[in-house]
């Protein structure tokens, strides 16, 4: 057993006590513990037990033993000794259970036993007096009331928020008459099948009942009547039932079709529970079967029964009925528009007669309402039946239901949806049906039917034709294909589908040609069957003839064939040609060949053909003709065997026929011909720029060889130049230059004359050859002698470098840029005296030139040229300016200045005056970086000027300048050049606040007559001063006595920014204002100091003497709610301290005089007295007083008691007094009020009764009223006071 426990300790740790065992074992824990529990609890008894603990302040005791309680759990659980540490749930619950029974102990929570705790609708007493009864009714509660006894006194009973000391009142009043009423809102009922009964509705008034008795007899014999008795638990049951119907019950949906008619049918045939009185009440009978219900007796828990309201009986018949009789199927619910469409619906009628039907008709969407009245058989007309006694008097209702048929006639003629339904029947009585008015689901228009609608469904005759095609239009068919006739249908309706088409063909008598037709081809008739709802249909048609559409037909409807009703289809013949070969012959040969067309066909015509040289492949070509007749005439250019053979040929409706024409062979011989060749310029033109001839490119066609005969036109004579046996087509020939411009250029021009082949000589004519002869060379230079070429420009300026050119333009130039980056570049040039564009500095040299005919030379001597630019602005401290050089930053460091003294730095400029200087400004933040404050910029025309320095504001200054600007770079155009960040002028200076010196505030000091000026409150910010500069400060300060015109001076030495106002050798001798300004200041910096704040300058101290407090009235007995004053004597503000109950307290008091407002019993006593902020104080031992509580009254102790009484009877009203006898009290009796749970009304009698001994007090009345207590008075006190009540009467 052992080693299970130690293996569970180790398994299971827990922790131990609080409090280790060496300093005090378990069981003394335990025996301490118990010790201080029973102590604790042994002074809760007593507290308990001791009578003077019972008055006002139970509450407060409460309060105390639920903290003390408290305590003593939450340290048993914390000190965690053995056999006494419990979990957390225990814990919880223990505290619970001892804070329960500190409520029941000390008032915390109250249980109310008896009729208290009871609902209003059970709660009441009944007496029996005199065989009548009365019933006492507490007051209502509310939920606060429920949950306030067990807040332990944390939330307070909501009835004590009213008077506390008058409470409670008793209410008298007379018993009403009781009745009964059947059926109170006049309404009619009727069963259905389903549920199959009715609720009636029985208004009771200022009756709580317990039983009724009523009769049914039947419809058509009144006299055979049924009794039934009905308890009280079914009469609940039915209610609840009623109750359950009315709260799960959907409300009926609404439709965007109601009319007028639908207004009279929205009440509730059912009373509205929120509608009744406080005295009213409803029960309902539930009825099952029809007949005549009269209520016979109504009675209470007493068996007192109540007076039946007239008329006691109603009528339940059963509920009108109407639906369609007729048979019509599905088929006979499909119509077709234009057939005699007239018919009757047979509608069945049930119900107590007369009758009201009201029915709508809806024909595509547009909807009309009807109503029928007067419905009842013929026979049985009257709506009134005699009785027995036979006379007119004697007259009663007919309820027997009559069962009527009655016809609709309706036309369907327009085409669509037919919608015929039955609303509403309402019969003889006023019971109303709705029947259904759904709308037969017509999904796409589909007819449908139920009991109560009846839809039909008319539809469009279908209508076809053939479309783009008839007798004069005829279609078009090819031999060996099909084509397309398309037919229209129109008006066609998707409920009619499928559609029958009949066709019927009739084929030609004779073709085109006049020949007889196909003999193959024979007339038919067929019919198509069409699905889908399309506006066109495709018939494909192969054979040529006549088709007809001979009629349509759907699946209901027959449907109409309109105009064109026959198409024409006609076959197209293939095309064809007639040729006629012609053979062309010039110059001793055959050079071509030329054909003769007619073709037939439907234009336009494409002719295909083919052509073969020699052996080589045959190339097939196409030409168009327009129009009927047509000529091809083919020459071509090479020499050769040819084979000329036509293949094919197309029109408007075929494609490549084949043509089985003519074919031709002939050896062709093309015509001798020459002309230039093109550059590739697209110009005949040559140059020369060096040599005696020059190189022409010459195309010739003929066969070969050639020979070729040139003349050249010169500036002399022309000259006729021949070259022979050319074996190429294509040949370049060296034509000699003339003499007269070998030497010096010029131009000339060369044409061909004559070309010759192995055949025939022919002469050439074409645009001759235009030579150019150059003898000197294109060339480039600068201009300018040496010295001049020569430019300076400002950076980022373009320099125009003029050239002088030589030769034909348009001139190519190459350059070259010298230096650390060399590189060539070129331009063209459109001028002889045109510039070269650069931008950059160093040497250009130029290396190359070509015109537009030759190349050229550079002229040596002027091949180069200088390009600089202008150095722009620079600045840098002058050397007579003292600074100290950082060389980690680049920055010059100022001497120290002063704050506000005029400062400078002289700075040295380089460049061309006038120069701009743009420069920032900062200043080191709070955060240890800087802020930039600044971006001026200054003008200065020499190259020596002084820059300001900015001295107004303390702290390390930095200027840097960023940009200079002189007349060759000015601001305005180069605000993108900024000085690189390395190259900048930076430098700093530190300037040195001023000293100064101020009051913190200007509070009001105080100080006691004869007390040192040292401070009062170490924590108060009263007497601070704050210093600026550089520490230590040597502060010089005056301190004046107002009274005595005596000032004295003193000097301190400060070695802080912050010092409290401290002059420990100064005294403060006579009572009045003191004036304490300071002087002057100085700190380390030497700096002067600044001007002195004349607003916190000075400070004000008032030096006062001792206070004292002397009451208005001297008397030792006072009570709760009254005040006493005090009149105060010193300098404001005071602090009075005063003793209530043995429990100090402390007031500050702004004004004289004083005043105490007791709000609780006991002792108050007056202790002490101060001014100044609480100094001067001064003791007071003779002001004590005895407080009294208010006196209390209670009507029906403290509760809102109802009683109803008879007349006869009387009521007892008991009032309790709380307080010290003797007592005067005054009560008095008013109107009921007239809403429940309101002020009682007008005052009608008022009593006062004076020196009651006893603590209850009764009087007997059997007036009916509400009787309250106005004001009670004891040996001390009085409540209200007479002051408080006088002001009530005269609001009153």
């Amino acid at each position: 057993m052992a080693t299970q426990a130690s293996t569970q300790a180790v398994t299971h740790p827990k922790a131990g006590p609080l409090i280790p065992e060496r300093y005090l074992d378990v069981p003394s824990q335990r025996l301490y513990y118990f010790s201080v529990a029973a102590l604790c609890q042994g002074i809760k008894m007593f507290e308990f037990l001791w009578p003077l603990n019972w008055n006002e302040n139970r509450l407060a005791l409460c309060r105390k033993w639920i903290f003390v309680d408290f305590l003593l759990v939450t340290a048993l659980s914390l000190l965690r000794i053995p056999r006494l540490n419990y979990n957390k749930t225990t814990i919880a619950l223990s505290i619970s259970f001892i804070w329960f029974i500190d409520g029941l102990m000390f008032g915390g929570i109250s249980l109310n036993v008896g009729s208290q705790g009871l609902p209003n609708s059970i709660s009441g007493v009944i007496h029996r007096t005199s065989g009548t009864y009365e019933v006492s009714k507490p007051q209502q509660f509310s939920f606060l009331d429920v949950i306030a006894p067990f807040s332990l006194g944390l939330i307070k009973n909501p009835y004590l928020g009213r008077d506390q000391h008058l409470l409670g009142q008793h209410t008298v009043r007379m018993s009403p008459i009781s009745t009964a009423q059947l059926n109170p809102d006049a309404n009619t009922y009727c069963l259905t099948h389903s549920p199959g009964y009715v609720l009636l509705p029985i208004l009771l008034n200022n009756t709580n009942v317990a039983g009724l008795k009523y009769s049914i007899s039947p419809l058509n014999a009144p006299m055979e009547k049924a009794f039934i008795d009905v308890t009280a638990k079914h009469l609940e049951q039915t209610r609840q039932e009623h109750l359950r119907l009315t709260t799960t019950a959907s409300p009926p949906p609404t439709t965007d079709y109601e009319d007028e008619y639908d207004e009279d049918d929205d009440d509730d045939p059912m009373m509205d529970q929120s509608k009744l009185q406080k005295s009213q009440s409803l029960v309902y009978l539930r009825i099952s079967r029809p007949g005549v219900i009269q209520l016979e007796a109504v009675w209470d828990g007493v068996h007192n029964e109540a007076r039946l309201v007239q008329p006691s009986a109603v009528a339940v018949v059963s509920c009108p009925s109407v639906t369609f009789v007729d048979a019509a199927g599905r088929d006979d619910a499909i119509r077709c528009a234009g057939q005699d469409n007239s018919m009757d619906l047979m509608i069945s009628v049930n119900g107590v007669p007369p009758l009201s039907l009201r029915w709508l008709k809806t024909i595509n969407g547009k909807r009309d309402q009807y109503l029928v009245e007067g419905i009842e058989d013929a026979h049985h007309s009257d709506s009134f039946v005699e009785s027995s006694g036979g006379s007119q008097n004697a007259m009663k209702p007919n309820f027997v239901s009559q069962s009527i048929k009655i016809p609709l006639s309706i036309s369907l003629n327009e085409p669509g949806t037919h919608l015929y339904a039955l609303e509403e029947i309402v019969d003889g009585q006023g019971n109303v049906m709705r029947v259904g008015s759904q709308e037969a689901s017509n999904e796409g228009g589909v007819a449908s039917k139920t009991e109560t609608t009846k839809s039909f469904l008319v539809l469009r005759q279908p209508l076809i034709s053939f479309r783009n095609c008839n007798t004069q239009h005829p279609k078009p068919l090819l031999i060996g294909s099909e084509t397309e006739l398309a037919m229209a249908m129109q008006a066609a309706d998707i409920f009619d589908a499928p559609w029958e088409i009949s066709l019927q063909y009739q084929p030609p008598r004779e073709s085109l040609d006049g020949s007889k037709a196909d003999p193959r081809l024979k007339p038919w008739g067929k019919r198509l069957k069409i699905q889908d709802n399309e506006d066109e249909y495709t018939l494909r048609a192969s054979t040529p003839g006549e088709y007809t559409i001979t009629g349509i037909k759907g699946k209901h409807c027959v449907g109409e064939v309109l105009a064109p009703d026959t198409c024409s289809v006609v076959e197209r013949p293939l095309p064809s040609a007639q040729i006629e070969w012609k053979r062309i012959h010039e110059c001793s040969g055959d050079i071509g060949v030329s054909a003769s067309l007619i073709l037939h066909g439907t234009p336009p015509f494409q002719v295909h053909y083919k052509m073969q040289r020699d052996n080589a492949p045959a190339e097939e070509r196409s030409k168009f003709f327009s129009s009927s007749r047509g000529e091809l005439t083919l020459q071509p250019e090479k020499s050769g065997h040819y084979k000329f053979a036509f293949v094919a040929m197309s029109d408007a409706n075929y494609r490549k026929v084949e043509l089985r024409g003519p074919s031709i062979d002939q050896i062709v011989h093309p015509l001798a011909s020459a002309d230039f060749a093109e550059s590739a310029t697209g110009k005949k033109a040559v140059s020369s720029c060096a040599g005696d001839t020059v190189d022409v490119d010459v195309d010739l066609r003929g066969t070969g060889p050639w020979n070729i005969e040139f003349q050249i036109i010169g500036p002399n004579e022309p000259e006729t130049f021949r070259v022979s046996d050319i074996d190429t087509p294509k040949k370049s020939i060296q034509i000699p230059i003339p003499e007269e411009l070998r030497k010096n250029g010029g131009q000339f021009e060369i044409n061909l004359l004559s070309a010759e082949d192995s055949y025939c000589k022919r002469l050439v004519s074409v645009p001759g050859m235009v030579v150019s002869v150059k003898r000197t060379w294109p060339t480039a230079q600068f201009y300018g002698k040496t010295k001049l070429r020569r430019v300076t420009i400002t950076e980022g300026e373009h320099a125009n470098l003029p050239l002088r050119l030589s030769g034909d333009g348009p001139w190519r130039l190459r350059y070259r840029l010298k230096g650390d980056k060399e590189r060539t570049l070129s331009a063209t040039l459109h001028s002889p005296n045109d510039n070269l564009r650069v931008a950059d500095k160093g040497t250009y040299e130029l290396i190359g030139i070509g015109d537009s005919l030759c190349p050229g030379n550079i002229i040596s001597d002027a091949a180069t040229y200088e390009v600089d630019w202008i150095p722009r602005p620079s600045a840098q401290l002058s050397p007579s300016i003292v600074a100290i050089h950082d060389p980690h930053n680049g920055s010059y460091i100022l001497s120290p200045i002063c704050e506000g003294v005029s400062g400078h730095v002289d700075l040295d400029l380089t460049g061309r005056p006038p120069f701009q200087i743009m420069y920032n400004i900062a200043q080191d933040n709070e955060m240890g970086g800087t802020k930039l404050i600044g971006q001026p910029t200054f003008n200065s025309i020499q190259p020596h000027t002084r820059f300001q320095l900015q001295t107004s504001a303390h702290g390390r200054m930095y200027y840097e300048v960023k940009q200079i600007g002189d007349t060759a770079y000015p601001l305005v155009k180069h605000k993108a050049a900024v000085i690189p960040r390395s190259d900048r002028l930076l430098f700093e200076q530190q300037v040195m606040r001023r000293p100064s010196v101020r009051f913190q505030n200007r509070n009001r000091m105080t100080y006691c007559q004869n007390e040192a000026f040292t401070p009062l409150d170490p924590a108060s910010s009263d007497g601070i001063l704050l210093f600026e500069g550089t520490p230590p400060f040597t502060l010089t300060l005056s301190v004046k006595d107002i009274a005595a015109s005596h000032v004295e001076t003193q000097t301190i030495d400060v070695y802080d920014f912050i010092w409290k106002l401290s002059l420990p050798s100064y005294q403060f001798k006579s009572i009045g204002s003191y004036l304490v300004t300071l002087e002057s200041i100085t700190d380390s910096s030497n700096c002067v100091q600044s001007a002195l704040d004349p607003m916190f300058g000075s400070v004000w101290i008032d030096v006062a003497e001792t206070a004292a407090i002397i009451p208005f009235e001297r008397r030792q007995d006072i009570c709760v709610g009254d005040t006493v004053q005090f009149q105060l004597e010193g300098i404001p503000p005071w602090t009075v301290g005063y003793r209530t109950n043995n429990k100090a307290h402390s007031q500050e008091v702004k004004t004289s005089p004083f005043s105490l407002l007791q709000s609780h019993p006991g002792e108050l006593a007056i202790t002490s007295i101060a001014h100044q902020q609480k100094t001067c104080k001064a003791s007071v031992t003779d002001l004590r007083y005895n407080v009294h509580p208010l006196p209390s009254a209670q009507v029906g102790h403290g509760k809102r008691i109802i009683q109803d009484i008879h007349e006869g009877d009387q009521a007892e009203i008991i009032f309790t007094l709380v307080g010290e006898p003797p007592f005067t009290f005054t009560y008095q009796r008013s109107e009921l009020s007239p809403k429940k749970g309101g002020k009682p009304g007008k005052v009608l009698e008022t009593h006062t009764v004076s020196r009651v001994m006893t603590r209850e007090y009764s009087i007997f009345s059997a007036l009916e009223g509400t009787w309250t207590v106005t004001s009670i008075a004891d040996r001390y006190c009085r409540y209200p006071p007479l002051q408080t009540e006088l002001d009530d009467k005269s609001h009153q």
